[in-house]
């Protein structure tokens, strides 16, 4: 079986069984019912990333110079562009599906297959969508907020929706096992190293750190659904 259907399959599994477990767990937020189940599952990820991933993160920053890490960035990034196209051509539009277009074919040509981001300084505005941000686009609703093994936050709309990003098919093309998960960690360092700067301020800010990032989160996932400008909370209720 392709490792792309191996994870996939397990993280429609990872849902399911949050979703079935945490049916008897209520929360005092009404965008939380699954508080205790979802605090548990927090705390699961928050000690795998403090005893894994920050310090191969840190490791990472430390070892690997700032232009080959900014050229690694613009290499993934160049790859999320494919499923930004798609998903604002499905959202209708047009003008932005068409740009992204043009950022990844000018950065997978002139660009070195990504590495160097020859689009944005051509003025071509770079964009965030995927296939959770289309369906609250059209009008289905988030429900439920819900932390997922291993990945994190999202909500009972965004975590299937994931299986539907170009980004779990592309790597079916490297008929490669080990350079496909290689691939897959660094992508996760990455960005994982991307956020070490901020996770002061997280430190220092947050007197629960489970409740502020949940807001933080909820807050600027709505966001991108509406591209910036969301209703008020009460209209979309």
């Amino acid at each position: 079986m392709p490792p792309i259907a191996t994870t996939a399959r397990l993280l429609l599994a990872l849902l399911l069984a949050a979703l079935a477990a945490g049916c008897a767990t209520t929360g005092s937020d009404p965008r939380d019912p699954w508080e205790g189940l979802n605090r548990k599952t927090f705390a699961f990820n928050d000690k795998l990333d403090q005893v894994v991933l920050k310090p191969v993160a840190q490791g990472y920053e430390k070892v690997v110079p700032a232009p080959a890490r900014t050229g690694i960035s613009n290499f993934f990034s160049n790859l999320e562009d494919v499923g930004t196209c798609l998903n604002n051509l499905a959202q209708g539009k047009f003008e932005e599906g068409v740009n992204d277009f043009g950022r990844v074919l000018l950065n997978s040509t002139f660009g070195l297959g990504g590495l160097v981001d020859i689009a944005t300084p051509a003025g071509m505005e770079k964009h965030y969508e995927d296939f959770g941000q289309t369906l609250g686009w059209w009008g289905v609703q988030s429900g439920p907020y819900v932390v997922i093994p291993l990945l994190g936050p999202s909500t009972a709309r965004d975590a299937p929706a994931k299986v539907v990003d170009p980004a779990w098919y592309w790597p079916r093309l490297l008929d490669n096992d080990p350079l496909y998960w290689g691939l897959w960690g660094l992508d996760k360092v990455r960005t994982r190293a991307s956020l070490l700067q901020a996770e002061g301020v997280l430190d220092q800010a947050a007197l629960d750190r489970y409740t502020f990032i949940r807001d933080a989160w909820l807050q600027r996932r709505r966001s991108q659904v509406y591209d910036g400008h969301p209703p008020p909370e009460k209209e979309e209720e």
